[in-house]
């Protein structure tokens, strides 16, 4: 079997994402995932597909990814479960409504018009069994909700039917320059080659780019989250929360996921992790006290994927700061779900022309160069 044009090392959504946008170039391209496609942060986050509340340098990437979003059966084949009810963080004070406010108005003064505020009735007629003392919210109407392993396996699938090769249990060992090739060893004994790297490793992204010379300040982290089981249908949009830590949505068959972020304790080495009961509660109090419909719910499982967090809370995307051929795409912070089908657009167009079309500089590598060295 011919050696491929771009080894990618991580079988998550932007690993997928990126192998599918080559093979739409005729790049062909190998994907080592240590353990299964899927397996950890892509698979098992709660599958919010938002531009609501990005850190400004993500708002243009965001609204492109959108665009692909709003088109994800032509792209992959699959509708990903995508639904486009709106995303809304609630404000429950005067104060939170005019930090709602002060956000909008930010983001006007930049260009971008999807955040805007709403009263109180609008709430209401968006949320009907939302608690009676949230005052507005801050809502992104064109923001949804897709699901994760559904949508990375299509992501898959799409890249495999034009050409790209999948290789897992093939935990990356080692790698270092062979001639003009990337030398890329598992820990199986396998040996790939080829003359492109990328870094889509998740969790584990730092390691990679230690081997490279530029180590960076990678926090594991493990995002909890529970589900219910069913209730009858009361809620469309992703509801979040001004002053509190939520992500909130129904799905089609009842059921009701709660997330927002609270963590777990993550052993990425063991390739598992433990629940923090204190923060699960916490989370259900913030259900009880903004869905008064949801007191009488079950909760009937919760679990936590494993996932990078960069000390900034914004990712790694773009070329190597120390070697030629490589390129790097981690550290989402537990908000990369959405960013997935343009983050591969953006890494193959960089391969391929050079260049990105979209502003990516706040994400080079290079940021971290002094923090990895005084650390």
């Amino acid at each position: 079997m011919s050696e491929p044009d771009v080894i990618i090392v991580g079988g998550g959504l932007h690993g997928c994402s990126t192998a599918l946008h080559l093979a739409m170039r005729g790049v062909r391209a190998l994907v080592l995932e240590k353990d299964h496609i899927g397996r950890h942060a892509s698979g098992v986050n709660a599958g919010g597909v938002r531009q609501l509340g990005r850190h400004a340098a993500e708002v243009p990437l965001s609204v492109a990814s959108m665009a692909l979003w709003h088109g994800i059966r032509d792209l992959v084949d699959d509708d990903c479960g995508f639904e486009s009810h709106g995303q809304l963080k609630v404000a429950e004070t005067e104060a939170e409504l005019d930090s709602c406010r002060e956000r909008a108005a930010q983001l006007a003064a930049l260009g971008f018009t999807h955040e805007e505020v709403v009263d109180q009735v609008e709430l209401r007629r968006l949320v009907p069994s939302i608690a009676e003392h949230c005052l507005g919210a801050l809502v992104s109407r064109r923001d949804g909700a897709a699901i994760p392993y559904r949508t990375t396996f299509a992501f898959k699938r799409k890249a495999e039917s034009l050409g790209a090769r999948f290789h897992e249990g093939a935990a990356v060992a080692r790698v270092a320059r062979s001639g003009r090739n990337w030398r890329v060893e598992t820990a199986d004994g396998a040996a790939h080659e080829a003359p492109v790297l990328v870094n889509c490793a998740g969790a584990w992204a730092d390691r990679l780019a230690a081997q490279l010379g530029e180590p960076v300040p990678l926090e594991v982290i493990a995002p909890m989250l529970m589900i219910t089981a069913r209730v009858p249908p009361f809620l469309k949009p992703v509801v979040g929360a001004t002053g509190r830590t939520l992500s909130f949505k129904q799905f089609p068959n009842g059921t009701v996921l709660i997330g927002g972020g609270l963590l777990g304790r993550a052993y990425r080495d063991e390739n598992r992790t433990d629940l923090d009961f204190a923060n699960v509660t916490t989370n259900a109090r913030t259900v009880w006290d903004l869905f008064p419909i949801m007191r009488s719910a079950t909760i009937v499982r919760a679990w936590a994927g494993i996932e990078a967090r960069m000390p900034d809370d914004i990712p790694v995307i773009g070329p190597s700061g120390t070697e030629e051929g490589v390129f790097h795409a981690f550290g989402f912070s537990a908000h990369g779900f959405q960013l997935g089908p343009i983050v591969g657009r953006i890494t193959a167009d960089l391969i391929t022309r050079g260049a990105s079309d979209l502003p990516i500089d706040a994400f080079r590598i290079q940021r971290f160069r002094h923090t990895a060295a005084a650390a």
